[in-house]
């Protein structure tokens, strides 16, 4: 079987897929591992998506002394259901 070299271009192309591919399966996990792959329905997708345009206002809203305490909030939740 040939060996085949990347030039330095070609292999920074392959180190940034692999890393954001890493990083789409750790989200994944997340969902995965907070039970919201278990929602009934065929919606779930839209369901979490619009979860997810909530919490992406919620974290870019104007309102920055709210912005912290929900981010706070949330951080405190999941790193006590850290495993």
């Amino acid at each position: 079987m040939p060996v085949f070299r990347m030039s330095g271009k070609g292999r920074e192309w392959v180190v940034t897929r692999r890393a954001r591919t890493r990083h789409l399966i750790e989200l994944g996990g997340l969902v995965v591992k907070s039970r919201l792959v278990d929602l009934p329905g065929d919606d779930r997708a839209a369901v979490l998506y619009g979860a997810f345009l909530e919490f992406a206002l919620t974290l870019h809203g104007e309102n920055r002394e709210n912005r912290e305490q929900v981010q706070a909030l949330w951080a405190r939740r999941g790193s006590s259901k850290s495993e």
